[in-house]
Parts: structure tokens; sequence; C-alpha cells
């Protein structure tokens, strides 16, 4: 693959306790806005730490903390959220030591989740943004104050420059570390206005592709994962699981396991066996001779993914089924009604597994009495993997000593309110008074993932008599996604399921006669969210059917869209932008022999993207190749260029992989695939030349890592039917498809 890239312009606050002679400083903020300091010193020592509010500590020898309060799964969070409070603080980079917060302290929490320690959706950078920028300024203002008081000059005579205060009338210049060891100036520092953050022009970090900080470790294998923690007298388990979900062990004989050198003893779970041993080989070998008897008496034994999905689809169909609203907009009914003409399509979509690179892993020591632990583990949040911890060993989180690792992806797969890897290591250290880690195979992972809910789609639309768009209807009948991995958000929620239907809004485009509805189906699968939730289906339905509405207007895809957003200037912009790109309006019409384009135009949140798939089709396998992928971002401000164009690129080849093979069938309860051998992801040799362009507005980043993926299954099976006048409506399309869409 090759990398083509552009850029177009356009607190409660808690303490921390020093040893020692050391002095401290902390902050409060107070119901007048104003922030309360704090100071503490023994015996008259110098201090040794500023601590401007709970994000940032200044050392005297310069050195700079900054509080990471996210996780890291590959997406570059790590780096992107220190960059913006640097960059307030105007901080030296390389002065900067990045910490990883590992506690449900919600001081820290998201703004977009309630305050919650969660790291999902693309709201890391476009969570904290403002709370980084006001913190980093916040302790810039301080080391002014400080500094003018220690000269006796006007704090509005200094300047600073990267990790120093200077004051140009002087020469004099001090650097943050010094400032650091200074009794502070005052005992308050007022809130930071709007008008005291840095503009744009002012940017010196921001906006530029600062070096990732965990890609050094990556690159040279020492990075420490989950999967990869040893601790002093750790034992190894793996699970022999139930086949079919809600089934328990009844009968079991561990007489050839416990023969197995190495093996300790086997410890019963809810929903399996578990076998502990000194090695995980030993422990994987005693499980494949462990002997259980399961129950039989799940309804899950039911499950069978090609007849629930059969079932899905009579729900979108039936118009009386029970539905949630999801978006209404005017009138659709009536606007359909009028229309001089009205077409309807459906669309299916199947199961998917998240294939992150890191199976499920979780460490974990239990103290002696049960009541507390020392546990690492890598999840996308703080709070619901120490709520994990708390409520299995009944305790408080003081008890815990949490560590949170990096993780080797995860796309949504480690959100879930109670963590079931996490919950096994627990329980094996207890039985075993050792620390355990739990260690899932790959087909651990695939047989009893938590995947992407299969989805059936009906939409109708109208159409005027010179071929303009006049209502559309858009039913989803899927599962509710919340309900299944966070019954305690779905309590909040019910019955608006964010994850089931995202992207079904269709918010970019100009319809006024509009209506999404959820017909919520039962859960046949276990669920968790994927890489652009439920966008990764409803904008493939929603952006193939929009070809389907060009071509019966007679219409180009491009002209139909350009028409639909006359008010909506920055999706204009990328359409026109992405056209421009692929020499669009240049190509030939009805594809060539070869090859052919297709179009699509969606977003996640308010971040949205145009995009453009070339393909050519072996006719007699039905495999599709996509040769060439263009897309246009606007993301609003770019933290960092080079890291935003990865989350495009993961995220398009995510969407590829989706759009061609990805799929979970289940037959009576038990998933069929095992491993990549029948669980296909895009190879890298399939991996298309990606060409990645950004329209930078005016606004705050509104998120890059999910955006690549809802636009590209569509962009594909338009280009099928510019390729052959063949409609593709299932998801993914797999050579067996193609080969029924061209008998067809």
């Amino acid at each position: 693959m090759t990398r083509s890239t552009s850029i177009d312009s356009q607190p409660s606050f808690s303490r921390r306790t020093f040893l020692g002679g050391s002095a401290v400083l902390s902050f409060a903020v107070g119901t007048a806005g104003i922030t309360q300091v704090a100071w503490a010193a023994a015996d008259g020592a110098a201090n040794e730490e500023l601590e401007p509010n709970i994000w940032v500590r200044i050392a005297a020898d310069d050195s700079i903390t900054i509080v990471f309060p996210s996780t890291e799964m590959g997406q570059g969070s790590f780096t992107a959220l220190p960059v913006i409070l640097a960059e307030e603080l105007d901080a030296d980079w390389d002065k900067v030591r990045i910490e990883q917060l590992s506690r449900d302290d919600r001081a820290f929490g998201n703004p977009l989740f309630g305050g919650v320690l969660y790291t999902a959706g693309s709201t890391g950078v476009s969570g904290y943004f403002d709370s980084l920028r006001r913190a980093g300024a916040q302790a810039r203002r301080l080391l002014l104050l400080t500094a003018a008081d220690h000269w006796s000059v006007s704090p509005d005579s200094l300047t600073t420059e990267p990790s120093a205060v200077v004051h140009a009338a002087s020469g004099r210049r001090m650097s943050y570390g010094e400032i650091a060891a200074l009794r502070p100036a005052t005992q308050t520092v007022p809130e930071i206005a709007d008008e005291d953050l840095k503009p744009r022009s002012a940017y010196r970090l921001i906006g530029q592709s600062v070096p990732r900080r965990d890609v050094p470790a990556k690159s040279r294998g020492t990075e420490i994962y989950a999967i990869d923690v040893r601790v002093p007298d750790m034992l190894y388990a793996t699970v022999l699981r139930a086949p079919v979900e809600g089934e328990q062990p009844l009968e079991i004989d561990e007489t050839e396991t416990l023969a197995v050198a190495g093996v300790l003893q086997t410890v019963t779970l809810p929903d399996g066996v578990a076998v502990a041993a000194e090695s995980l080989e030993a422990a994987l070998a005693g499980r494949d001779r462990l002997r259980v008897v399961w129950s039989e008496t799940s309804p899950a034994r039911a499950f069978d993914s090609e007849a629930d999905l059969a079932n899905y689809a009579e729900a979108a169909a039936d118009s009386t089924h029970e539905s949630a609203p999801w978006r209404s907009e005017g009138d659709a009914a009536a606007a359909l009604a009028s229309a001089d003409r009205i077409l309807e399509a459906d669309y299916l979509s199947d199961y998917a597994y998240h294939a992150q690179m890191e199976p499920m892993a979780a460490v974990a020591s239990v103290d002696a009495d049960g009541k507390g632990a020392e546990v690492w583990a890598g999840t996308q949040t703080q709070s619901w993997t120490m709520r994990t911890i708390t409520e299995l060993l009944e305790t408080t989180p003081e008890r815990i000593r949490l560590h949170m690792m990096t993780m080797g992806g995860s796309f949504g797969r480690r959100t879930a309110l109670t963590q079931e890897y996490l919950r096994d290591a627990l329980l094996v250290s207890k039985a075993l008074g050792r620390p355990a880690k739990v260690v899932w195979t790959r087909e651990d992972d695939v047989k009893f993932g938590w995947f992407r809910p299969a989805a059936a789609q009906k939409l109708r639309a109208g159409l005027t008599a010179d071929g303009r768009l006049a209502g559309w209807h858009h039913r989803v009948a899927t599962p509710s996604v919340i309900a299944y991995f966070n019954p305690l958000r779905w309590e909040q929620v019910d019955p608006s399921d964010i994850i089931s239907m995202r992207g079904a809004e269709s918010k970019f485009y100009g319809i006024p006669d509009f209506l999404a509805e959820h017909v919520i189906t039962e859960r046949r699968a276990r669920l968790a969210p994927w890489r652009a939730i439920g966008a990764s289906y409803t904008s493939f339905a929603a952006e193939a059917f929009m070809d389907e509405l060009a071509e019966a207007a007679g219409l180009d895809p491009l002209t139909f869209r350009l028409q639909l957003v006359q008010d909506n200037p920055r999706g204009r912009q990328l359409l026109e932008r992405v056209a421009e790109m692929a020499g669009w309006n240049d190509r030939p019409q009805g594809g060539s022999e070869e090859r052919a384009m297709g179009l699509s135009f969606a977003g996640y949140g308010d971040t949205m993207a145009a995009g453009i798939a070339e393909i050519s089709l072996d006719r007699d396998s039905g495999r599709i190749s996509v040769h060439r992928f263009w897309t246009a971002v606007d993301g609003g401000l770019l933290i960092s260029p080079d890291n935003a164009q990865a989350q495009v690129e993961g995220g398009v080849i995510y969407g590829l992989g989706s759009a061609l093979r990805e799929r979970i069938t289940i037959r009576d309860g038990e998933v069929e695939q095992n491993n990549f051998y029948d669980y296909e992801i895009l190879r890298a040799n399939e991996v298309p030349e990606i060409e990645v362009q950004f329209q930078v507005s005016d606004g705050p980043p509104t998120g890059m890592g999910e955006v690549g993926t809802p636009m590209t299954s569509a962009a594909v099976a338009n280009a099928f039917y510019a390729l052959t006048g063949k409609r593709l409506r299932h998801l993914p399309f797999t050579p067996d498809r193609v080969l029924e869409a061209l008998a067809s």
C-alpha cells in the first residue's frame, strides 16, 4: 500500500502528598470559578514539584508529567491528549513524561460519557480537548505569575517559550523547573477564559505530526501488553468454555488433566472450567484432556444466524412491528404518499468479529483475605474494570491496585460493563492463592467473542417528477447492543441505542421529511460495539440506496448527492474534492470492462468523509479486488495529521475487510468459525492504494478513529453495480454472493 495525504485549512481537584521536607502545591476550584492554591512546605524547604492542577506536575529538574486519562489501543491517544495540554502550557515536548491513569477517578472522566472513564467512539481527543487546553493554560498562568512576583515585574511583560518564561526587557529567563522550586505568587488563580487560550496561529505542537510515544517500543517488540505480564509466583490458566451461551458444567472428569506435568488444579467458573498450571503450555494441554458434560437447556441452543437474520428481515418489512424512533424530521409518511415514485430496497449484514491482534488476557493477584487485589488488564475503561473487580470481590476501590495496560487493538471488544476474562483471572487467583494469568487463544477469542450485531434494513424513499428526493424511511431491525454489554446504561437510554443505530440518522444530508426507526429484535448472539458501531452497516445501506435513487432519478450519483448538501458546505466540498482526487467526472460511463468506481458519503459523529473505491472483479471466482480508495475527510482541527491519516487508513482497511469477507455464522448456538483461516480478514497484499486528503474546518476536533469505516462498504457495492449492473445488498460481499448476484 502507498500512502498519500494533504491538508487544507479553511474542576474538583485532587491533592498529592510528598515525603520528607518537600513542599506541596495543589488547587481546588471554588464556586466562584477561582482556583484555590494550597501551599505546604516543611521546614522551609524548597518545593520539589509543582502541581498546578490534577492534570500536570512540573519538577525542579524541568520534567513535566502529564496524566493520560484515556487508554491506548493503537489509536495514538497516548500522545495526542498530552500534546493538547503541552501546547497550552508551552512545554518543551522532549521534557514531557506521560502517566497512565490507572484508577477510577471520575475527576478525569470523559465529559462525553458523563464523567465515566471510557475510551470509545472516537471521543478521546474531542471529549478531553477543552479540559486539557484549559489545564495547560492554567499551569502556564501560574508559572507567569510566580516568575513575575520573583522578578517584581508585571506578568504582562513576560512571555513563554518551550518550558521557559522570558522577560525580554531585561533579558532574564527562568526554566519551568526553576519556577517550580519557588513559592507560588498567589493563592488564587483565575479560571481560564476562551480569550486566554492560544489562537491556532500560535500552535507549534497541535497540527504537527509529533512522533507517537508508543511507537518505538512497539517497533522494537518491547511494549508490554496484558498478555505479556509476568509477576513472581504467577500461574497460567486457560478456560474450557461452555460451547453454547448459558450452559454450565454438570460433570467434570479431570483425571487426565491432572496427569499433565505442571497442571495444578481445575476451577469451576460460571460458564466453564479453568485449568491452572505452571506454564501456558501445560494449561493448554490439560484443557485438551478435560472431559466435561454440559447442560443442554439454554435457549441459546436455538441461535441460528441464517434463520435469525431472515426473522430480522421479516420484522424490518412488517410496518406493524413495534419500533423506536431514532430520528424524525418533518412528515416522512406524507412526503412518501405524495411522491411521484417510490423506491424501496432491503439490505442485510452478518455478525462480525473484532479480530484485534491481542486476544483477551488479564493477570490478577488476589490478596490473602480475598478483599483486595493487584490487577493488570488492557481494557477501554478504568471505571468498568474497577467495577468488575470490586463487585466480584465485594470490596472497595481503595483495596485495588490497577495497572491499565496498552492494548493490542480492541475496536470496542474491551468495553463491557463486566469483563469476563478479568473475572476469570480473579476467580482463579482467589481459588489458588497465587497470581494468575488467564489467556485466551485465538480460537477462544473467535468462538466466544462478542460481535457486531446482524441487521436487516428496509429503506423506502420517494422521488418527485423532476428527480428530487421526497421523503425517506429507514427501518433497522437489529438487537440492542447496549442492553447486552451494558445493561446499566440501557436502563438510562432505553429505547435509544446509539451503538445499534448510529449512521441511520443520515444527518449530513438535507432531507426535510425523514424517519429512521429501530426495530429492536431478540438478541441471538453475544454483542459488543464494533468499529464505527451501527454506522458500519446503516451507512452501507443508506449510501447503497442513495445510488439506487440516483439511477432512478436519471442523475449521476455525485450530482444527486450534491443536491442534498446545499445546506452543508463542508459536505459539498468533500464530495467535490474526492471527485477531483479520483477523476470521477473523467471515468468511463458504466465502468470499463476491467474496473469501475463507486462513491459514498458518510461519517461518524460530527466527522464527515466522502470516499471513492475503484474495483475489479474475477467473474470466475467471484472475488472483488479493490485497487484504489480515495477519501476526503473533515474532522475539524487535526491534532496530528500523520496519526489522523493512519486512523483513516486503518478505518478504510477495516471497512474493506467487513465489506469483502468478514462474517461470523452461528448454528445450534455455536460459532462456526475458529481462526483466521476461516474468518478471513483483509490480507496485506489486498490492501489498496489509499489517498487521504483532509479539510481542516474551524471547529474543534471531532474524532478520526471510526470515520474511515462507514463509507467503505457502499463505495465498493456501488462500484460493483457500475461494473456489472448488479446490486450487492448483503454484507459481506463474499464470492458466493457475488456469483449469485451475477447470475440473477
